[in-house]
């Protein structure tokens, strides 16, 4: 029998809330003012936890392993073969389909009530992988409106380990229609290609005189229709950009603000690259917060991690933690107003 869903409310000092579940690690809803000062719930979810069961696979979720695509559902690490189950076509997403995202994190709520500490033990062989992995991931909600996330690992074994964060976003409010009108700006000169399939090909394509150049804001909705080979695999955007920083820094990866609402919202990270994806498989089946439907590219993610597919890319940053070894990220969503 699965453990009881628990949810946690963290709250500050300027208006912000956010709740989080056990089922997946889940932020089921973030509370940010707009430039009046009202607040509004900017994740797509569900108003009974109980929803999550049987929704949206990752609305607000933790991603692991290894989030994103692993080709072919397999990968050779230190000369030994492991398979995957292949729940995207003919390939492994998000650490499978008993991944993180569906599992029940034991959660600490800490004192203050800014902040929760959610941890899981993930057993040797759990959905392929190798090694015994233990995860221990903080949220804080701060007094200046930004959600921390920070993330620490530490396995018995070597082991892939790629951790990220699967929030749809809609900085409107969830439900309030598309994201098209949404500003977008991206901290990378440079995207990974991908074939049919979303794999990487490999390549580090510069973003100058593509629908990917967001080096300055552009709406998302300005170019995601044209007539190009990479929006036509992914639907609209579904990539990775690679993050134009030197180390393991925190630096600013990207910013978005909505010109309705006045909510802005910046991603900092220590990652290096930024998946965005433009809610291109959202297609009204789902029914959330309100009993309002969500609809295609009703919401978008901006997912730090490493990049996808890196187990069968050395030139990519590696993704293996070694035995004695900590796997450390921290990631910010930090939200605030033009007027």
């Amino acid at each position: 029998m699965p453990p009881p869903l628990l949810d946690c409310l963290l709250t500050n000092a300027h208006g912000a809330a956010l709740t989080v579940t056990n089922y997946g690690g889940r932020i089921v809803r973030l509370l940010v003012p707009d430039r009046h000062g009202v607040p509004g719930d900017v994740v797509l979810g569900y108003d009974d936890l109980n929803q999550y069961l049987s929704g949206n696979l990752y609305f607000g979720a933790l991603i692991g392993r290894v989030g994103n695509r692993t080709a072919n559902g397999e990968f050779t690490l230190l000369g030994k073969q492991y398979r995957l189950a292949k729940n995207n076509g003919n390939h492994g997403l998000h650490g499978g389909p008993g991944g993180f995202h569906q599992v029940f994190w034991n959660m600490t709520p800490q004192a203050g009530g800014q902040a929760v500490i959610l941890k899981y033990h993930s057993p040797d062989g759990e959905e392929g992988y190798p090694g015994n992995l233990d995860v221990t991931v903080t949220y804080t909600l701060t007094d200046d409106n930004a959600v921390v996330i920070d993330y620490a690992a530490v396995a018995d074994q070597a082991t892939p380990v790629n951790l990220t964060h699967h929030s749809f976003f809609n900085l409107a409010g969830a439900g309030s229609g598309d994201i098209l009108q949404h500003m977008l700006q991206i901290n990378g000169a440079f995207f990974c290609p991908v074939d049919v399939g979303l794999i990487p090909t490999g390549e580090r394509r510069h973003v100058t005189g593509t629908p990917f150049d967001f080096i300055d804001p552009h709406p998302i909705g300005e170019r995601i229709g044209a007539e190009d080979q990479q929006l036509s695999f992914g639907k609209g955007y579904d990539h990775n950009w690679i993050l134009s920083k030197q180390g393991k820094e925190l630096s600013l990866a990207a910013s978005v603000s909505d010109p309705s609402s006045g909510r802005v919202m910046e991603v900092w990270t220590t990652e290096p690259g930024l998946q965005f994806y433009s809610g291109n498989f959202l297609s009204g089946t789902d029914v959330g917060k309100g009993h309002k439907v969500y609809a295609r590219r009703s919401g978008f993610c901006l997912e730090a991690q490493h990049f996808p597919d890196a187990l069968h890319h050395p030139e990519f940053p590696s993704i293996v933690l070694a035995p004695g070894d900590t796997y450390r990220q921290q990631t910010i969503y930090k939200f605030g107003v033009v007027r």
